[in-house]
């Protein structure tokens, strides 16, 4: 079974699966909401990172955490929008899901850990290389043809 192709029993309405069409406005309120829950996870996540070091827990590197989040904030609008833009083509497995859980991770270990900026930089990158191919091989399997289908030839 193909998990890019909806399922004939599956609802029409069903929100994963369906194709997404519609008014601009609707697509930018999808991207900013999933690129926010991600991030306040991720921020929600490393919160006894950032507090006083009272439980012995090691705390952050020392820094503000504020330029991490606007990083993670531009990457996942970045990575949301390039999902979404795929699924307003074609049905994309999970858009939502992989997109929060990228942001999340990005966030989390970045608030904690406090990386250099090349590090940042390719964090950033494998972020946005593993959204294009997520949406890459959603519309590579719509465009593809079964073999023998629609085919004018005869042999």
């Amino acid at each position: 079974m193909d998990f890019l192709e909806p399922s004939p029993s599956s609802d029409p309405g069903d929100e994963e699966e369906a194709v997404r069409p519609g008014p601009w406005w609707r697509h930018t309120l999808w991207v900013v909401g999933v690129t926010a829950l991600g991030v306040g996870l991720g921020w929600a996540g490393s919160l006894f990172r950032l507090g006083p070091d009272d439980y012995g827990l090691l705390a952050a590197a020392p820094g503000s955490p504020w330029p991490y989040l606007g990083v993670w904030a531009v990457t996942g609008l970045a990575a949301a929008a390039v999902l979404r833009a795929a699924a307003a083509r074609v049905p994309v497995y999970s858009p939502g899901t992989i997109t929060v859980v990228l942001t999340v991770v990005g966030t989390r270990l970045s608030l904690g850990w406090r990386p250099e900026a090349p590090v940042l930089a390719a964090m950033v990158a494998g972020v946005l290389v593993a959204a294009a191919v997520w949406a890459a091989i959603a519309l590579r399997g719509k465009g593809v043809e079964p073999v023998g289908a629609g085919s004018s030839e005869t042999a």
